[in-house]
C-alpha cells in the first residue's frame, strides 16, 4: 500500500491555500465578492464566504475535538483578503497543534459531535481526514465558479503541487 500521510495533505492543502491567497491578491479583493452560485444550501452567498466556511469548519472540528467552546467566524469579514487567509493560518496552526498533541490511544475512539440539532458519531482520525477533504472539495467548487464566470485559473490538482516532489514542463507549441 502506498503511504501516503495526513503531513502530506496538509502540505497540499497548506500550497492550495498559498496559491488561493495569491490568485485572489493579484486580481482584487472583489473575486471574494463573486456570487456562489443559485443552486447552494442558502449558507454561503459569496466565494468569500465558501472561504470563510473551510477554516470556520476546521477550527470548529478541532474546537470541538479539544473540548473548548465554538468560535463564531461571523465576525471574520468574508470580503477581506488578509482577514480571511490569517484566519485559516490560525484555524491551520490549531489544527496541527491538535493532531500533535491528542492522545494516541484516542484517534479510534468514537466521539460524539453536535451540529446545531443533529449528532454526528465519529473518531477523531474520521474527523480530521474529513477536514481536509471537505476543504479540497469547496477549493474544487471555487475554481468552477470562477471558471464559469469567465476567470480561468492555474492547475491546483495534488499532482502538480509540489507534494512528494516531482515537477511540471511546459512545452513549447511548434509553429
Amino acid at each position: 500500500m502506498v503511504n501516503l500521510t495526513l503531513d502530506d495533505l496538509l502540505v497540499y492543502t497548506d500550497w492550495e491555500r498559498q496559491k488561493w491567497r495569491d490568485f485572489v491578491e493579484s486580481r482584487g479583493a472583489d473575486l471574494l465578492k463573486f456570487k456562489a452560485g443559485e443552486h447552494g444550501d442558502g449558507r454561503f452567498q459569496t466565494i468569500g464566504d465558501i472561504v470563510r466556511h473551510i477554516f470556520s469548519a476546521e477550527k470548529r472540528y478541532v474546537e470541538r475535538l479539544s473540548g473548548r467552546p465554538l468560535t463564531d467566524s461571523a465576525a471574520v469579514p468574508s470580503d477581506n483578503i488578509d482577514a480571511l487567509f490569517d484566519f485559516g493560518q490560525l484555524s491551520r496552526k490549531e489544527l496541527r497543534e491538535c493532531i500533535v498533541g491528542f492522545p494516541a490511544d484516542h484517534w479510534d475512539v468514537l466521539q460524539e459531535l453536535k451540529f446545531g440539532n443533529s449528532t454526528i458519531t465519529a473518531t477523531p482520525k474520521k474527523i480530521v481526514i474529513h477536514i481536509v477533504l471537505h476543504e479540497v472539495r469547496h477549493w474544487a467548487q471555487i475554481a468552477t465558479l470562477f471558471r464559469q464566470n469567465g476567470i480561468p485559473g492555474d492547475f491546483h490538482d495534488f499532482l502538480f503541487s509540489p507534494v512528494l516532489g516531482g515537477e511540471v514542463r511546459r512545452e513549447q507549441a511548434k509553429v
